[in-house]
């Protein structure tokens, strides 16, 4: 009998151990997962002016495939896709640096040329990527003197890719004509998103303010639709000064 309690005891003890355990694992997986950066909305494209007169702290090269961001280390590796045409850069960073909060980040006017960007409304998606030993260059089209330096620059430095061979002239142009948003945030019930609306309403006159349902348990406090950059940008300035920082930017 004694026996018998002893083998029973030792079972219980080892089934609370391997719980313990699983636990324990299950807690290290939860801390080593890693949340990528991933963003929609404008860039600086840098002009030596903008350093001089202390609107980005750093300086780069324009002729170089360069990018700034705020709050990525150097060397973090991030894709920058332009929506309309679908070509995308994967480079690094190159510097960390300040600079006005409406942008995203601070690119070349080598990587704007080979996005081929409008310079006038600068909407392009940043995604952070795992960490790769190679980056294959995957090139459409792209002139000649972007080739070149393609052909010159380290695998690891940098990569181009053009998907807009399968994309329509019609769907093109559909992205073209949408309106931007500015996202202020997300709320659980809809009378915070309300009371919030109501604030904002009468601290900085949005008109163009409103709160969309996006489940039972989500609701939507948004500005817009915005025709382009500049129609958006005072909007934008104004909540960051109010406190609202981070604010994404989407096309509806």
């Amino acid at each position: 009998m004694k026996f018998i309690k002893i083998i029973t005891l030792f079972l219980v003890s080892l089934y609370l151990f391997s719980c313990a355990d699983y636990k324990t694992n299950q807690t290290k997986k939860n801390i080593i997962k890693k949340n990528y950066y991933s963003a929609s909305g404008f860039v600086l494209v840098y002009e030596e002016d903008l350093y001089n007169e202390k609107i980005v702290s750093k300086k780069i090269n324009n002729d170089d495939f360069l990018v700034m961001h705020n709050t990525l280390k150097r060397n973090t590796l991030v894709e920058i896709i332009n929506p309309v045409n679908a070509k995308s850069v994967r480079t690094k960073i190159y510097k960390k640096a300040n600079y006005p909060k409406i942008f995203h980040m601070v690119i070349s006017k080598k990587i704007a040329a080979l996005l081929d960007l409008d310079l006038n409304d600068p909407f392009v998606e940043i995604n952070q990527i795992k960490k790769n030993k190679k980056f294959i260059a995957k090139e459409g089209n792209i002139f000649d003197e972007e080739k070149n330096v393609a052909d010159k620059a380290p695998v690891d430095e940098i990569s181009m890719n053009d998907l807009s061979t399968n994309k329509t002239q019609k769907e093109k142009k559909s992205l073209k004509n949408k309106n931007y948003v500015i996202v202020i945030s997300d709320f659980y019930f809809s009378d915070s998103a309300n009371n919030l609306k109501v604030e904002l309403m009468g601290k900085i006159k949005l008109n163009n303010i409103s709160v969309k349902k996006i489940n039972n348990n989500k609701y939507r406090l948004l500005v817009g639709p915005f025709e382009n950059f500049n129609a958006l940008k005072t909007t934008y300035i104004s909540l960051n000064n109010l406190g609202f920082e981070s604010l994404d930017i989407y096309r509806e």
